[in-house]
């Protein structure tokens, strides 16, 4: 079989594959890469000696049998016998779940988390998101520290692993999305930098030395992140990719590595005849992110919006420190805000980062379900001090209307794993590093970052006792109890009636009405959503004078009289159907 690498600045590179040596020769056609003929197959274990040095794995390996300082081992995962056809599922339209493969069962396994597909499909979602699957150093982390981009954790299940996953989902009707990193890699395990300018000091990120997609070189390393996302899609057929921190993807070179990425990901949706999608995060609240690259923009499909997260998260726990004081100011405007046009920080100021920041997004010309929209996420649980979900704060009642909001509001939803039927178990920040010096600057730095917040030591879960990972696992006890089995329940009804609802189109066509205490009337399609998170009684204008049935109701409540006034008891939320036109946008 044929062996390939790219390693510009080496003199000699030598094959070692099935425990021979193989002087590997330069590809006149391809400046800085390199190619030997060896004998190899399945599961062959080999690496490159860069100028007599150290035996490392391949860069585009797609499997690390032994971890990402071991050797790589040949892996063909688009050989995969499928069991199921799939023909796409696109972004509208679309109800999101973020699941951690290590957390979401005890076992911490593809196949243990493939089980529990039943469960999501019987929720109604319709994409597993899946958090970061490349090789990290140990058993059990976040991913976002992973190595090896192309290749998949080997204590999850390696490539075969995720190839079963995503044909369990597939057969029970559920598209597979993936979290991929490429703004930087873990500081352990990470051998890019021996074999060429994969990482460069024109740009600096909070981890380092910025990925190089501009310096020289760079064509390479674009061409690397490409050639990944493209694989994850189309290998292991998945369906849409979420891009982590793209802020962080420094690049001056005219055309954007972005706008690059996103045309390549519609070329070969339109190969392969299904639809794909990329999600980004970021932080810039500019519209140029999902704006379609013919019209000037960057050509990704959604990105999640913190901002939406940011003032729910204030309406319902009214905490008010770091990035939540501006939306803490008026919580309820803020609320309104972005429910209306996207994101609250569109050219205002921002006082955590001490300037404006963002622009306005056009809502009469943005699709709804380009933001993503959520009351939880792994970062927003996890970063805590000691990883509380909203489950921590808020009664049974208060976090049924978040559902609502969510559930009922103009973006994609999406809900974190066990959010659905109000888990209890944290989410804590957790690593399982092998380089001793590494674990304890882990664990020193983030004892010091919170310090800084008026936490003690003690209190800070240690990220590499094993305890903090177990304590983060799902329950799958809980859903059978009540109130989790009543608030499994509600969100079932909830995504049954998103579903049911054609997407009404731009963000414009979404109605919202938001009082003290974060009362809310929302107006989407045919669907009005109501919601009183507050601990008195509310009467509230529904501002259409037809409802015509009462849809679902976390407390009985009685239809709204010829005044259109519907009364919900406190804590509480329902939703109803609505004939005749929205009111105006409000």
């Amino acid at each position: 079989m044929l062996f390939e690498v790219w390693a510009p600045r080496a003199g000699q590179v030598t094959l070692h594959a099935g425990g021979r040596a193989y002087a590997m020769e330069r590809d006149p056609a391809r400046a800085g890469w390199w190619r030997r003929e060896a004998p190899g197959g399945d599961g062959t274990r080999y690496g490159f000696a860069l100028d007599g040095g150290p035996v490392r794995p391949d860069p585009r390996s797609r499997r690390q049998p032994d971890g990402p300082d071991g050797p790589s081992a040949v892996a063909a995962p688009e050989s995969f016998a499928w069991r199921h056809a799939w023909a796409g599922r696109g972004l509208p339209g679309a109800v999101l779940y973020e699941l951690h493969v290590g957390t979401f069962t005890r076992e911490g396994t593809f196949d243990a988390a493939a089980a529990r597909l039943p469960h999501l499909a019987g929720l109604g979602v319709t994409h597993v998101e899946l958090m970061p699957v490349c090789p990290f150093p140990g058993t059990h982390g976040w991913g976002y520290e992973g190595v090896s981009l192309w290749a998949v954790h080997e204590p999850y299940g390696g490539p075969a692993g995720l190839a079963r996953f995503v044909d369990a989902a597939h057969a029970l009707g559920l598209g597979v999305v993936l979290d991929v990193v490429h703004n930087h890699l873990g500081p352990s395990g990470n051998h890019l930098p021996a074999f060429g300018p994969y990482f460069t000091d024109t740009h600096h990120t909070p981890w380092g030395a910025a990925v190089n997609l501009d310096a020289p070189g760079s064509d390479e390393v674009r061409a690397y992140l490409t050639g990944s996302a493209l694989a994850w899609l189309r290998d292991y057929r998945l369906d849409g990719l979420r891009l982590d921190a793209v802020h962080a993807l420094a690049d001056n070179r005219p055309k954007h590595f972005l706008a690059e990425l996103s045309g390549a990901v519609d070329a070969l949706a339109a190969r392969l005849g299904r639809p794909l999608f990329l999600i980004a995060e970021s932080d810039l609240n500019d519209p140029a992110t999902v704006t379609p690259r013919p019209a000037g923009g960057l050509g990704l499909h959604a990105q999640w919006n913190d901002d939406f997260h940011h003032a729910l998260h204030t309406v319902l726990t009214g905490e008010s420190q770091g990035y939540y004081a501006d939306f803490a100011a008026d919580p309820a405007a803020a609320l309104a805000k972005t429910l209306r046009g996207g994101f609250f920080h569109d050219g205002t100021r921002s006082s955590f980062r001490g300037r404006p920041w963002g622009r306005p997004l056009d809502a009469a010309a943005t699709p709804a379900h380009r933001l993503i929209g959520y009351a939880q996420n792994h970062d927003q649980i996890g970063n805590r001090a000691q990883g509380d979900r909203l489950t921590a704060r808020l009664s049974p009642g208060r976090l049924a209307c978040a559902a609502a909001l969510v559930l009922g509001g103009p973006f994609t939803p999406m809900l974190f794993m066990g959010e659905e039927w109000g888990a209890r178990t944290p989410w804590q920040f957790f690593t399982d590093h092998t380089d001793p010096q590494l674990a304890e600057a882990v664990r020193t730095g983030r004892r010091r970052e919170f310090a800084a917040h008026g936490w003690s030591a003690e209190e800070i879960p240690d990220p590499q006792d094993p305890a903090t990972r177990a304590r983060s696992c799902l329950d799958w006890n809980e859903p059978e109890r009540d109130p989790h089995r009543a608030l499994l329940d509600w969100h079932r009804r909830l995504i049954a009636l998103r579903r049911a609802e054609p997407d009404p189109g731009p963000l414009s066509s979404t109605t919202a009405a938001v009082g003290p205490g974060g009362t809310a009337v929302l107006r989407r399609g045919t669907l009005c959503t109501a919601v009183n998170p507050t601990p008195a009684p509310a009467a509230l204008p529904l501002g259409t004078p037809r409802p015509a049935e009462l849809l679902a109701a976390w407390h009985p409540v009685h239809l709204p009289g010829p005044d259109g006034v519907l009364h919900l008891p406190p804590a509480s939320a329902a939703v109803l159907r609505c004939d005749g036109p929205a009111p105006e946008r409000r």
